[in-house]
Parts: C-alpha cells; structure tokens; sequence
C-alpha cells in the first residue's frame, strides 16, 4: 500500500529559490492576515509600538486583521523602489510559507498557474517532500 506522501503528485519535492522580486506583495487586493506575534515582531522590526505599527499598517477584517495596501494592491509593507519587503526577515507566516499554500499544491495546474506570477516557483534548490508538507501544514490558504 503506498504511503499517503507518495500519493500527491509532488512526492519528490518541487524546485523553489526566493527571487525577492516582490511580486508575490503585489496585484490585486487581498488579505494577509496577522496575528499579535507577528504585529509584535514587524513593529520591533521597524523600532515602533504594536500599537503604532496597527493604527499605520493593519486593518481589522471581522474579527481577524490584515496587512492594509497602497491603491492598486501592493502590500504597505514592500518598498516602492527596491522592490523589498521592509520587515522580510520577521514577515508573516503567510508570506514566510508561500508558495506551498494549499491552493498552490492542490495540483500541477494550480502549481503552474502560481509558477506564472512566481520567478522562484521552478528555480532552485530541489525541496523535499517533507518541507514542503510542514510549511503547508503552516496555513491553509
């Protein structure tokens, strides 16, 4: 009987490298949802109160809070001219996961349609099975 890892369709990894092209901060509106940790970890990234980095870069969603974005869709966050994103080392867990969301793994399609918009989908150092379950594991997205 197989093993449930050898029943999706990339049991031996997929090719994944961060261009830091930003263009995963950018396109249409959207959400990128944040909890207090990560709000706590980008403010002391940035050398300001939690509560000055929510009233400057976080929106409430219902119950939930999300990152705000300029007009046009780019995350507040990414920096106009470099491209960058401004807190990448301390960035929310959704963005620290992508591209092995669930949507993006859900088939060879959804895969090649994020490998699209994605330089990095498809470059790189070969990720392991194993990895690329944990991160998705991460958020369902």
């Amino acid at each position: 009987m197989a093993s449930k890892q050898d029943d999706v369709w990339y049991s031996k990894g997929l090719r994944f490298e961060c261009s830091q092209c930003g263009d995963c901060c950018t396109g249409a509106e959207g959400y990128v949802w944040v909890n207090q940790a990560e709000i706590d970890a980008m403010a002391a990234r940035m050398q300001i109160t939690p509560e000055l980095f929510e009233e400057q870069f976080v929106r409430r969603v219902g119950v939930r809070r999300s990152l705000t974005e300029r007009p046009g869709g780019d995350c507040v966050l990414l920096d106009a001219e470099t491209r960058g994103c401004t807190v990448y080392e301390d960035r929310p867990r959704q963005c620290r996961t992508w591209p092995f969301w669930n949507s993006n793994l859900k088939s060879e399609a959804a895969w090649d349609e994020a490998a699209e918009s994605c330089p990095g989908c498809n470059k790189g150092d070969l990720v392991p099975l194993e990895k690329i379950q944990e991160q998705a594991a991460r958020i369902r997205i």
